[in-house]
């Protein structure tokens, strides 16, 4: 009940604030399996198209500089009395005094790719990354997030900028983006462990002793001894054998690498995991020019700035001032910057909007003196007087 009703008497019902009616549910499903993570960890650092994939976004996310404009009145921010200015200082240029822009921001997008969350702590002065396996949401059913973990210091939600990946099963916590290539990156490591074993035996299949007669498995012990140590395979050894007793050699299995196909297979899981992340196979291939630019604007506008995006959503919560992706200086995005500059022509020249309106929505800093609407000259009375309309008067001598 508000104050001014308990002075007038009246009786006002109260409004019950209803939860999220999940919440009591997800609250006890905050942590995901470390296991998925770990695996798309040593993805990364043990398969080249997981490397090459993930840190391809990372740098191309990472160059993007972010342009900081007014606060946004229609947001309730989380921190307030920052200056502009400072903010600018911490998204382009020094976050905290460790670390350089380009270091922070490779970090929060790794962590976004492979594990599917961004955790970053602001002290009132500095950002600094938190390594988002090793943070702990600790939700609740009430308040929606109780406390952080991080290296057993626990820190309030206000001091965490949490920015998630789109997520199934929590609305907590995000997916990575390797996730759907789980299986294909599984079978990868698997083929690639089967050719290093393959190669240790000396590429050749596994051997089968026969002989015509029962052996006690003392001889069977002492014959595969004499074996190993005259037929080294894994060291390129192999010393002449000659086998009596009527003892023959056999294989375990007649396939060989060609049949198997291994590396028709490799290129479409490297599809499959490229398609995941998001990137064109043909990006990582040696296509034409005329095939990789089409890709590759794709690309940047819907996989890069998507990402990008959802950062400075995540920033302009926390802080209240808009945030915009400045994208001139990438040359994927030029042909569409091309076609902005045409459109926005076109309307200063209707007289729509002003030239300075046109250089803001291009990402251009406003200059003096155009701000004000250009009159087109087809419409009546622009050519003479605008405020009083007609045909200019024509001069003496003019015919």
């Amino acid at each position: 009940m508000a104050w001014w009703d308990k002075i007038l008497g009246r009786e006002v019902a109260e409004v019950e604030e209803k939860l999220n009616p999940a919440q009591s549910y997800y609250a006890n499903t905050t942590e995901p399996s470390r296991e998925f993570t770990f695996k798309y960890e040593k993805a990364y650092e043990q398969l080249e198209i997981v490397n090459r994939g993930v840190n391809l976004i990372v740098d191309d996310c990472a160059e993007i500089t972010t342009t900081v404009g007014p606060q946004i009145p229609s947001i309730q921010s989380i921190q307030k009395g920052l200056k502009r200015s400072r903010l600018d200082i911490l998204l382009n240029k020094e976050p905290n005094p460790f670390q350089d822009i380009s270091t922070f921001k490779r970090n929060l997008i790794t962590d976004y790719v492979i594990d599917g969350n961004i955790f970053v702590y602001y002290d009132g002065v500095h950002l600094y990354h938190l390594p988002a396996e090793k943070v702990t949401i600790h939700a609740d059913s009430e308040t929606y997030i109780e406390k952080f973990t991080f290296n057993d210091i626990n820190y309030k939600p206000s001091e965490i900028i949490h920015i998630k990946e789109n997520s199934f099963y929590s609305i907590y916590r995000g997916t990575s983006r390797l996730k759907p290539a789980l299986r294909t990156i599984i079978l990868m490591q698997n083929m690639r462990q089967f050719q290093d074993n393959f190669f240790k035996n000396g590429a050749v299949p596994g051997l089968v002793l026969k002989s015509p007669n029962t052996l006690s498995e003392k001889i069977k012990e002492r014959m595969i001894q004499s074996w190993t140590i005259r037929y080294r395979p894994d060291s390129g050894g192999r010393r002449p054998l000659i086998l009596d007793g009527g003892i023959e050699i056999d294989q375990i299995s007649n396939t060989n690498f060609r049949e198997l196909d291994f590396q028709h297979a490799i290129l479409e899981n490297e599809k499959i995991i490229l398609k995941a992340l998001g990137i064109p196979p043909i990006l990582m291939d040696s296509g034409n020019n005329a095939n990789i630019r089409p890709n590759m604007r794709m690309y940047y506008l819907e996989t890069i700035l998507p990402i990008v995006k959802k950062l400075h959503f995540g920033l302009e919560r926390y802080f209240g001032f808009e945030l915009k992706e400045n994208v001139t200086d990438v040359p994927a995005l030029q042909p569409e910057m091309r076609d902005q500059s045409q459109y926005y022509t076109a309307l200063v020249n209707g007289g729509i909007i002003s030239p300075n309106e046109a250089r803001e929505h291009l990402g251009f800093d406003t200059i003096e003196g155009q701000d004000d609407l250009r009159v087109p000259a087809n419409i009546a009375g622009s050519a003479a007087n605008p405020d009083e309309g007609g045909r200019p008067e024509s001069e003496e001598g003019d015919s």
